[in-house]
Parts: structure tokens; C-alpha cells; sequence
């Protein structure tokens, strides 16, 4: 899929890559759910489907909050609080953690709460504001909503179809 350089580009992409990933997900068998049968975000470490879940929920959340911040007139807190971008592993294992006590349906449905949320978020921009002007360093702000939604969905569903052909 192309990188998407419009509104309309952008919630369709959000909205496609979620949909085929939901797909995928619902071949998934709970039991399954907490295994650690995929590559992790870490270096040498294996994560769950759930953990891919929740790093999926805690980076749309993560766009969210970046934009209440901006909204409230608070600085920028990017990636997240107290961590850098070359400390991404460590907000992965963070957003592991929030999740681990979260079924399997809990998790698909704060995925799926995320995705709308974010939706909404896109819906109450202009193209121009989305796409007219750097956001955050060299990107722009639909970029980086794109970065954080649309992009690591496929990418999640490629780990995840790779593992469910094995099964």
C-alpha cells in the first residue's frame, strides 16, 4: 500500500490495514493468545500475540496523547514519557506490561476502541493540517499518525500470517 499523502489516503489505509489484521486475528485461538510465538519488538526476544496487541493499543494511544498534550498547550513528551526514539524496546516492554493481565477479547476490543478513537482524531483535521506543513521534526502530522497506525498494522500482520502458516 502506498504511503498515504491525503486525508481520505490516510483513514483508508488506517481503515483497510486494521480490517485485514482484525481478520487474521480472529484466527487466533485464545489458548493461543499468550504464547510466545512471534518475534518480539526487542532484540532476540519472542512475544505473544497478545504482547502484539497491546503494542498495537499503547502506540495508537501513544498518537493521542500526543495530540491532548498539543491540544492542552503542554509540551511534546515524544515517543513517550522519560523515553527516547532509540528507546522504542523499552516502551514496547512497557506496553506489554499494561496489557498483561488482559484477556484476548479485552485486548481485541481495545485495539478495535484505539483504531476508532484515532479515526476520529484524523476525521477532525484538514488535509492541510494532516499533510501541509512538518509536525514533528521533518514529518508531517499525518505521517506520523500514519507511522503509528496503518504501518505497524501490516507490519503486525505479516509476523502474525507467518505464524498462523505454521500452525
Amino acid at each position: 500500500m502506498a504511503v498515504p499523502a491525503t486525508k481520505d489516503e490516510l483513514l483508508t489505509a488506517i481503515e483497510k490495514t486494521f480490517a485485514q489484521l482484525d481478520h487474521d486475528l480472529d484466527r487466533v485461538p485464545p489458548a493461543a493468545a499468550r504464547e510466545p510465538v512471534l518475534e518480539g519488538q526487542v532484540k532476540d526476544t519472542m512475544m505473544s500475540p497478545a504482547d502484539l496487541l497491546a503494542y498495537l493499543i499503547g502506540w495508537n494511544r501513544q498518537v493521542l496523547i500526543w495530540h491532548q498534550r498539543r491540544a492542552g498547550g503542554l509540551p511534546d513528551e515524544l515517543p513517550a514519557p522519560g523515553l527516547a526514539w532509540n528507546e522504542l524496546g523499552l516502551l514496547a516492554q512497557r506496553f506489554y506490561g499494561d496489557h498483561a493481565d488482559d484477556g484476548w477479547e479485552e485486548l481485541r476490543l481495545q485495539f478495535r476502541e484505539a483504531k476508532d478513537d484515532v479515526v476520529a482524531l484524523v476525521e477532525g483535521y484538514s488535509d492541510d493540517e494532516l499533510y501541509g506543513a512538518p509536525w514533528y521534526g521533518k514529518w508531517t502530522m499525518g505521517r506520523m499518525i500514519s507511522f503509528n497506525t496503518s504501518s505497524p498494522y501490516a507490519n503486525a500482520r505479516r509476523r502474525l500470517r507467518a505464524w498462523l502458516r505454521t500452525r
